[in-house]
């Protein structure tokens, strides 16, 4: 996702502490320390082998050469996968990244990023209820608070997700800091539809280590996207742009617009219509993201 020229969405985030949840719970584990002979002596041998090259290690097998060039801390910071702590267990055994959906079905999900603003979402309401397309829009918490109220009676039969509170980059982000920008965005989405999103989205398409454990814990899939508007490249031929989309969608495609930014992005909007109409002529039904997803072929097990 470019970023965006928007003041309002990349100004500083008001500090807020993050809200208690299930990754406040401690669970102590024991930790194993015994370890095959052979892995020892393997071990042992590439240890006498650095030592000679003089590299010096500090407890397990390649720390010191991990962090040597590198700021990043192994545990806690942007990049860890793993509570601080290290004995805090993530809330599940796994979180999702999905960029679109294999199934044999023609299905699509139209998807809209940064808003609500007060002029282009509900433009891209109309249309999408002209056209009896539903659509999943992936809102910042801190636009709807402030605009939300222009929508809100308008989004039955979307589907809203959540954008983070004030669109900062996640990926630089710890997991206390992303809790908190994901946790005030889904208070504000619920408050205003009624219902709690379980879609993240996040902004950009950064991704961190951070990100992946914060999502887990509160419950959250990551849904990014496989095909995009590509609004700045037609903005001479929009007709291009709605050739573009109609033809090269596949069963499956979670696609990105946005309903608020640069003003390029109307290239796209004003010929969502024919978007919507070129793709049904191939066939296509438009789903909610959630749908897409629930529409998934099964998953086969990899050969022997």
């Amino acid at each position: 996702m470019p970023p965006t020229n928007d003041p309002e969405l990349t100004g500083p985030e008001p500090d807020s502490a993050p809200s208690s949840g299930p990754h406040d719970q401690l669970v102590e584990r024991p930790v194993e320390h015994d370890r095959a002979l052979s892995r020892r002596r393997v071990l042992s041998g590439a240890a006498a082998a650095l030592a000679g090259a003089g590299v010096t290690l500090t407890g397990e097998f390649g720390y010191a050469e991990a962090t040597a060039d590198s700021k990043l801390p192994v545990y806690g910071g942007y990049a860890a996968t793993v509570h601080a702590d290290r004995s805090t267990p993530p809330r599940s055994s796994r979180v999702d990244v999905v960029w679109s959906v294999d199934t044999t079905r023609r299905l699509i999900a139209l998807t809209f990023d940064d808003g609500p603003a007060p002029n282009w979402t509900p433009r891209v309401l109309s249309i999408l209820a002209q056209t009896d397309t539903p659509a999943t829009f992936f809102m910042v918490g801190r636009r709807a608070r402030e605009y939300g109220r222009l929508v809100a009676h308008r989004l039955a039969g979307h589907e809203v997700g959540n954008h983070t509170w004030a669109h900062r980059d996640l990926a630089k982000m710890t997991y206390e800091q992303a809790c908190t920008a994901i946790g005030r965005a889904h208070n504000e989405l619920t408050r205003l539809c009624g219902r709690e999103p379980t879609l993240l989205r996040p902004p950009y398409g950064h991704l961190s280590g951070s990100t992946l454990l914060a999502a887990n814990d509160l419950g959250y899939q990551v849904v990014l996207w496989n095909r995009q508007m590509l609004e700045s490249r037609f903005t001479q031929n929009p007709d291009g742009l709605v050739d573009y989309i109609v033809e090269s969608c596949d069963p499956g495609t979670i696609l990105l617009a946005h309903d608020t930014g640069p003003v390029d992005r109307l290239v796209a909007i004003r010929g969502l219509a024919a978007m919507i109409a070129g793709l049904r002529r191939r066939g296509f039904e438009f789903v909610t993201v959630s749908e897409l997803m629930a529409a998934a072929a099964p998953a086969t097990a990899p050969a022997h």
